[in-house]
């Protein structure tokens, strides 16, 4: 499949968000995972409106699908989506809920929004192309640090690093809102299970773009993104 060349969504994602209006938006989450999702759909995913469906494409799965404006705007500045869908979010013929759904928004891999799931699905996406004999396509899998308060990301957690999964990549955005968290940081909870992590400033691009990039072979990685806190 092609590859895309490297784009720069940067001047028109502010508009495109502004767009999206009401509450419900939930612009502190979206404010939080604006870059990641910037420098991932911009310079790291290799996958296009065309090539959607394509078997060799990446995928990306957004765990934290409670907040999702930004990754709305992210996919209208890519072309998955019109700009002219975000003026009307969760309107009574919008196909952009406050959860995304895979079912009514082109580019969405998973319906998500409950916190907990995604990174057991990214696992199970990531398990699959293996199985499959698809060794090429990543999955990538963008997480807030809360959702490590549910007990079934670490079953997941160790679940990947006891197979080995080198084609998987989580993200945590971590802006200081877990309940818990861990001696030693977030990273601490992953390598402890054979994953690989980067722990990087969330707003800095090229430390995303090389933590991102950064993963090794057979072993799952995690890049923890620090933002500023919510509260």
């Amino acid at each position: 499949m092609a590859i895309t060349l490297t784009t720069d969504t940067g001047p028109r994602l502010p508009g495109l968000l502004r767009r999206l209006t009401g509450d419900e938006k939930h612009a502190p989450s979206a404010h939080s995972t604006i870059d990641v999702l910037q420098v991932l759909y911009d310079r790291v995913l290799r996958v296009t409106p065309d090539t959607a469906d394509d078997p060799e494409r990446d995928r990306f799965l957004l765990s934290k699908g409670h907040g999702p404006a930004a990754y709305y705007a992210v996919l209208a500045a890519h072309g998955f989506i019109p700009d002219a869908w975000l003026d009307d979010l969760a309107g009574p013929g919008s196909r952009l809920g406050h959860h995304p759904d895979r079912l009514l928004v082109p580019g969405v891999e998973i319906g998500s929004g409950s916190l907990g799931h995604g990174l057991g699905l990214a696992v199970g996406t990531a398990l699959g192309l293996r199985a499959q004999g698809l060794l090429t396509p990543r999955v990538y899998v963008l997480l807030g640090d809360a959702e490590l308060d549910e007990g079934s990301n670490h079953e997941a957690i160790a679940y990947a690093g006891a197979t080995g999964l080198g084609n998987l990549t989580a993200v945590v955005v971590d802006n200081a809102s877990a309940t818990h968290g861990w001696a030693g940081g977030i990273a601490s909870r992953f390598t402890v299970n054979g994953w690989t992590a980067d722990t990087v400033d969330g707003r800095d691009h090229t430390a995303l773009y090389t933590a991102l990039t950064g993963h090794r072979p057979r072993r799952p990685h995690l890049v923890v993104a620090h933002v500023e806190s919510n509260g």
